[in-house]
């Protein structure tokens, strides 16, 4: 989860001016911050952690923090509170559904928590799948399955083209926010890179809705090969203090990576 918050932190300066390449300097922009990809992250962690509804909690968090770069019909689905699913396939149901991957204990039951969190809002198919699959990615990688591995997986069960290097990727790519344009874009990077920074810049690099690019790629990085602590502080430094309490539960509950 915390590298799920640390891609959204570091892309964040990056979603409207795309950089493409992976040597940018500092890591942490000055102006980096953490945006409606974080606040959603930790609602979903927080539902999960005390059993509450997760449409309610979505609805609760993002509230406490507006003004985080919601989405069109996210933050119509904000303003209205009325709680019900609106039919989206956008890439918001990937980037905070790293908690359910964390929480579960098997595979199946990944999924289930996926599909828990994720149909209050993004209830399209394809919306459901995009989290589905990264929780599934996270799992897998988080108990040591190879790269290889959890891409045939990805490719085979849900039908996404996980053959392409970011390579092919960075020159064609352009912005989108669909779970069948980001989604696999975004774990093609973490299953790429040799190192969780390395991860992080590959996303970038690629360019497109970059923060959330890197919110995607980030956990699956995390489960690959944890997160530096000097990493982790840069990113915990800039989180409010409700954040924080959350994210040392559901490490807490889960353990360490």
């Amino acid at each position: 989860m915390l590298g799920a918050i640390i891609g959204d932190i570091i892309g964040s300066v990056y979603e409207f001016d795309n950089l493409r390449r992976t040597d940018f300097e500092p890591l942490f922009h000055p102006d980096s911050d953490f945006t409606d990809d974080t606040v959603c992250t930790i609602a979903v962690a927080a539902a999960l952690l005390d059993g509450l509804d997760p449409a309610a909690m979505l609805l609760d968090w993002c509230r406490r923090y507006p003004g985080r770069g919601y989405g069109g019909r996210f933050a119509d689905w904000l303003r209205r509170g009325d709680l019900k699913p609106y039919n989206s396939f956008g890439n918001g149901s990937a980037m905070r559904v790293a908690p359910a991957a964390l929480l579960a204990r098997t595979l199946e039951e990944a999924a289930t928590l996926a599909r828990q969190v994720t149909v209050v809002t993004h209830s399209h198919p394809e919306g459901v799948k995009g989290a589905v699959a990264t929780t599934e990615a996270i799992f897998l990688a988080r108990h040591g399955v190879d790269a290889a591995a959890i891409r045939t997986h990805v490719a085979t069960v849900h039908g996404y083209d996980m053959a392409r290097s970011t390579d092919e990727i960075r020159p064609v790519y352009r912005f989108n926010e669909t779970c069948q344009e980001t989604v696999p874009e975004a774990l093609i990077c973490a299953l790429e890179a040799d190192g969780f920074e390395a991860a992080i810049r590959l996303a970038i690099s690629i360019g497109g809705d970059s923060d959330t690019v890197a919110a995607i790629a980030g956990p699956v990085a995390e489960a690959r090969f944890g997160v530096p602590e000097s990493i982790a502080e840069a990113a915990r430094a800039k989180l409010p203090g409700d954040m924080l309490e959350v994210l040392a539960r559901l490490y807490a509950r889960t353990g360490p990576l």
